[in-house]
């Protein structure tokens, strides 16, 4: 590709194109050169010989990198032959992982485009898990929050919600409950026996900063107590000693995106899930796995 040339990667899918556009943000975040130059262009539902046609031609015009998850045999030769005709580097994202996944099951795969976007059970429980997570938001609801998979606590402006809207996309009831100067915590918060708990906390500065922001959009004042140093740190030393109390897992989200620290949360919850198995199977004793601090 010529220097002066603007990237272009194109993402060609016979079903929404987002596992395509997953694998894509993924891998541009890695090249912080040419990440904010290139031009992502996602042809999706592509489903007839005719479109196929359109779409190389389309590409062809443009030049670029071609990825592509396309399942049917008919538009794979298509595409394939257009692309090798007008010079043009391909991808088949998803080969090598369907190839992996036949040869270790024994089973060919059905081609079938989409597929993973269909009306399952799991799809209704991810709309089941997202009514749970809003109506259980900032602590609202607490006579059933027992019902949620996982609950988490923080004092203002730890991301609670954002990462509570995140785990329930991924199909967790997720509760959130706010921990406030002056104010007892939540006697239902005291007798859980079902969700896992967790503190999310952050450094006093990084929420000092975001506080302001805050109030800064909301056209208020900024010098309160919500943004004291003082009084923002003995929060968080009220929230650190709650859940070390009760033993719950605390995680710094400081440094951490939304994904990231969904990724610690299940973490947590996946090895909770794993001991519990084990006790029930009497292969390993009680043990509260939870507590300390996650990896910064």
């Amino acid at each position: 590709m010529p220097k002066t040339a603007r990237p272009h990667i194109h993402l060609v899918s016979d079903a929404t194109g987002e596992t395509l556009k997953s694998i894509a943000t993924a891998a541009l975040v890695q090249f912080r050169k040419s990440h904010d130059e290139v031009e992502v262009h996602t042809w999706a539902l592509v489903r007839t010989p005719l479109q196929m046609e359109r779409v190389v031609e389309a590409i062809a015009a443009m030049g670029g990198l071609v990825l592509f998850t396309v399942v049917d045999l008919e538009l794979r030769e298509i595409l394939v032959r257009r692309c090798a005709k007008a010079k043009l580097q391909i991808v088949p994202v998803l080969d090598p992982i369907m190839h992996a996944f036949g040869k270790y099951l024994g089973e060919k795969a059905q081609n079938l485009p989409g597929r993973q976007h269909e009306l399952d059970a799991e799809y209704f429980y991810r709309i089941d898990a997202m009514h749970f997570t809003i109506a259980h938001d900032d602590g609202q609801h607490l006579s059933d929050i027992d019902k949620a998979d996982i609950v988490l606590v923080g004092v203002s402006r730890t991301s609670k919600t954002p990462t509570s809207i995140y785990l329930a996309n991924r199909g967790y009831k997720t509760a959130n409950i706010p921990i406030v100067p002056g104010l007892p915590v939540p006697e239902e918060l005291h007798h859980l026996s079902n969700p896992l708990v967790v503190g999310l906390t952050a450094s006093p500065d990084r929420l000092i900063s975001v506080r302001r922001n805050r109030l800064i959009a909301m056209n208020e004042s900024v010098e309160t107590e919500y943004v004291d140093a003082e009084r923002v740190r003995e929060e968080l030393n009220i929230a650190r000693k709650l859940c070390s109390r009760h033993g719950w897992p605390i995680i710094d989200v400081t440094r951490r995106s939304i994904e990231e620290t969904a990724a610690a949360i299940l973490n947590h919850y996946a090895r909770r899930e794993e001991q519990h198995r084990q006790q029930e199977l009497g292969l390993a004793p009680p043990h509260d796995a939870s507590g300390a601090d996650d990896e910064p």
